[in-house]
């Protein structure tokens, strides 16, 4: 008979799938007009604040609990850092939709795919730390941080070809502030990969 999940691990796994299911959405949909962008922002809207909804139920839980399968902050911070990334993908959906931007440059796409395949890495990685496979589990966080080293190569790449080649200062603005976010929310990926890290040191 196989084990029962820790019900933290089974929260976070949940987390985690809300997160994937997003990054999937934010990645594939085609935004052709500028009406597809408020559904498109509202359909972020929807996973963010589902998000929410289960880090606040786990975070119930914690102050509840005696005992955890691993240490609590770890938990708290895992929990807290997925949910930035799901916070980040929402506010830059709504910047889509603020600035009606229908068109995405390569540099945005780039940095789309990175952050799809950074949350691919984490799911992977929260059902290795539900069966506290730790040697798998540091392979992935190794993972994650090499796609964040490459989203810091591709922000400086985007702002330097934006202040060279694009000449309206309005369009500067609005795509250094989305590169910016998009490689933010890849910190945020890090912060995650710091967070198993840990949980691996103090644990394996």
């Amino acid at each position: 008979m196989a084990k029962k999940k820790d019900k933290f691990f089974n929260y976070l796994m949940g987390i985690s799938l809300n997160l994937k299911g997003s990054t999937i959405y934010f990645a594939d949909y085609k935004l052709k007009t500028v009406s597809d962008l408020e559904i498109f922002s509202e359909k972020m809207k929807e996973f963010e604040s589902s998000g929410d909804t289960m880090v606040h139920d786990l975070i119930s839980e914690l102050n509840n609990a005696f005992i955890t399968p691993i240490e609590r902050e770890d938990i708290l911070a895992l929990s807290i850092s997925l949910d930035d990334i799901l916070d980040g993908l929402y506010h830059t959906a709504a910047l889509f939709e603020m600035y009606s931007m229908i068109e995405l440059d390569d540099y945005i796409l780039k940095f789309v795919e990175a952050i799809k395949n950074c949350v691919t890495e984490i799911d992977t990685a929260i059902k290795l730390l539900s069966t506290k496979n730790w040697l798998h589990l540091r392979e992935h966080a190794i993972k994650i941080k090499e796609i964040e080293s490459d989203c810091d190569n591709i922000l400086r790449e985007a702002i330097k070809h934006l202040f060279t080649a694009q000449k309206d200062p309005i369009r500067i603005i609005k795509n250094k502030q989305i590169y910016e976010g998009l490689e933010e929310i890849a910190n945020c990926s890090k912060a995650v990969a710091n967070t198993f890290e840990t949980i691996i040191m103090k644990n394996a």
